[in-house]
């Protein structure tokens, strides 16, 4: 499972900078480019920290950097669509994975905080 979740992260991080390539080449496109690239990349990087955690107090605060990064992900594609940047069609898949990959990782904080 952990392989399996770091491959589907830093999948989403690839499909989100490659998404970040059809916004406009203005202020607010190249805003939302970096946003949009900072966080879901910090995702894929931030889960691989979780693998190593040290300790479980580590774990379930690297987790709660993963679970920020993922909404704040979720945000910026939501705000792609309010904006009307790229059509709601292309940006609704993108949606779906981030909100699976946020159910997942605050089962297994709470899942964490219980044991």
């Amino acid at each position: 499972m952990k392989e399996q979740l770091k491959n589907r992260t830093k999948k989403f991080a690839h499909k989100c900078v490659k998404l970040t390539q059809q916004l406009p080449n203005n202020y607010l496109g190249n805003h939302i480019k970096g946003q949009l690239i900072r966080c879901s990349t910090s995702v894929a990087a931030n889960y691989r920290a979780t693998c190593v955690a040290q300790s479980k107090p580590s774990f379930i605060a690297k987790l709660s950097i993963v679970i920020e990064e993922v909404d704040e992900s979720a945000f910026w594609l939501e705000f792609i669509i309010e904006e009307s940047l790229i059509e709601k069609e292309i940006i609704n898949p993108f949606l779906k994975e981030a909100e699976e990959l946020t159910a997942i990782f605050i089962a297994s904080r709470k899942t964490a905080n219980n044991k």
